[in-house]
């Protein structure tokens, strides 16, 4: 399972520096570091009797040789057909006879396989998923069936699917260096060059103790995971320290347009990225970037109101900050006009709200409310015990601290009204930018009529 790239407005909650020592804990985390590098995080809750395992490896599709391209996701596939001990279907098959549920997702900075069962299956949970982080066996015939699914499923994501292919491309414009421009999943022919010897060494490479990080979550404590932890993996042996190396993004110069035709499209679109600090900037625009996406998107939005309630020119119209990557990321502003209305009188109206947002600036209520609406949803984070174990084995995975990860609120409510204009003002520059159009394909042109033969006319 790959995440794909949104396509609609959204945000992501920020994981900004913290803020200083008096800022409270939104939620506890208690930790602990195995001798052979294994990092162990345990999150809580004791209202029902259920737990959720998460592995994280620091390691995603970002982290790939460019002759290896689709490798990690490839991986993620494979650690599902067996090991010299559990074999096969066997593991999702004992899994399933507790109840349980289990999945993994693959990601540009991380690979993640996580299982929920009942709090008395943990212990079996961390023993079969400490066998497959070093005892994994891959066949070629399982490796060559593997691959005609992941073929599959690519056609599924984004041959057959406009959107994908849309995103896709507008991913590949972004990056002029940085590895976030390719797919997860990789591209058709590259899936077809993969190995099984390139699973062998990526599995070697990044699949030891002291380059993941062990997050359990619910009815549990660290006493109890510890000793447990120790037994299955602690017994893994450490391997050696891979290093990550990220190509740095040269300065954008030139805006980029990019022009996306399909047949299958019915309704036109305009989505537009900027480049953007990450949450591991550490300088404060990410959680400002984070309200100001709030406070242009969803239905009380200032876009949605005054291009979709006001003017009538949309039918949709939003802002989106992906802020948990390791690297630069993106700010996004998009637009999908109402029947009737071209799309550029569309991106006009859209480019003139940019305009008079960084001209006049937000407003305090507008700060205050996207704010309140960011406090509430941490307040109801709290509930979702796989949300927290997410939010910190993401966080750790792409070098936060344990800190930066729970103490949110705090940072958050000591957030200015200039905060979020100057991190506007940061972002909205098109020469750092892609504005993408989906589009129907246009109609054929009508083959010219053909004139008839003069007559031939015979002495």
């Amino acid at each position: 399972m790959i995440l794909r790239p949104l396509r609609v407005a959204c945000v992501l909650l920020a994981l900004p520096a913290l803020a200083g020592a008096a800022a409270a804990q939104d939620f506890q985390v208690k930790t602990a570091v195995l001798a052979n590098g294994l990092y162990v995080a345990v999150v809580e809750d004791h209202r029902a009797p259920v737990v959720t395992q998460m592995v994280y490896y620091r390691a995603g599709s970002a982290d790939e040789l460019p002759n290896q391209r689709g490798v990690a996701h490839f991986l993620e596939h494979m650690m599902f057909q067996g090991t010299s001990t559990t074999p096969g279907q066997e593991f999702r098959n004992t899994i399933a006879r507790y109840g349980g549920r289990e999945n993994a997702t693959t990601t540009a900075d991380t690979t993640t396989y996580y299982q929920t069962v009942g709090k008395e299956a943990l212990e079996l949970v961390m023993r079969l998923e400490a066998d497959r982080m070093h005892n994994l066996t891959i066949t070629d015939k399982e490796f060559n069936s593997e691959k005609e699914v992941i073929k599959e499923e690519r056609r599924n994501r984004y041959e057959n699917e406009p959107g994908g292919l849309f995103a896709e491309q507008f991913s590949a414009a972004m990056y002029l260096n940085h590895p976030y421009g390719n797919p997860v999943i990789g591209y058709m022919h590259e899936i077809e060059a993969l190995t099984r010897q390139d699973a062998l060494d990526w599995y070697k490479k990044w699949y030891v103790p002291n380059n993941a990080t062990l997050v359990i979550a619910g009815d549990t404590t660290l006493a109890e995971v510890l000793p447990l932890a120790q037994k299955y993996y602690g017994a893994v042996p450490r391997g050696a320290e891979p290093t990550r190396f990220r190509p740095k993004e040269p300065p954008h110069l030139a805006e980029r347009r990019l022009f996306f035709y399909d047949a299958r499209v019915r309704q036109p679109s305009m989505s537009r990225n900027y480049l953007a600090p990450s949450q591991t900037a550490r300088d404060g625009t990410a959680q400002a970037l984070t309200i100001l996406a709030t406070l242009l998107s969803g239905s009380t939005g200032r876009f949605y109101q005054e291009l979709s309630i006001k003017q009538g020119i949309a039918q949709g119209a939003g802002a989106g900050y992906s802020g948990g990557l390791m690297n630069e990321t993106t700010f996004s502003v998009s637009i999908s006009p109402r029947r009737g209305i071209d799309i550029d009188v569309a991106e006009k109206a859209l480019d003139a709200e940019i305009d008079k947002l960084l001209r006049d600036g937000v407003t305090a209520d507008e700060v205050e409310l996207a704010k309140s609406g960011i406090l509430d949803g941490l307040i109801f984070a709290r509930d979702n015990v796989m949300g927290l174990a997410r939010r910190v084995g993401n966080g750790l995975s792409i070098g936060l601290t344990v800190d930066e990860v729970t103490h949110l609120s705090d940072i958050y409510k000591s957030v200015t009204v200039a905060q979020v204009n100057a991190a506007a003002r940061l972002v909205f520059d098109k020469r750092r930018s892609v504005t993408g159009f989906m589009l129907p394909a246009p109609a054929a042109p009508a083959a010219p009529a053909l004139r008839p033969a003069a007559a031939e006319v015979r002495p």
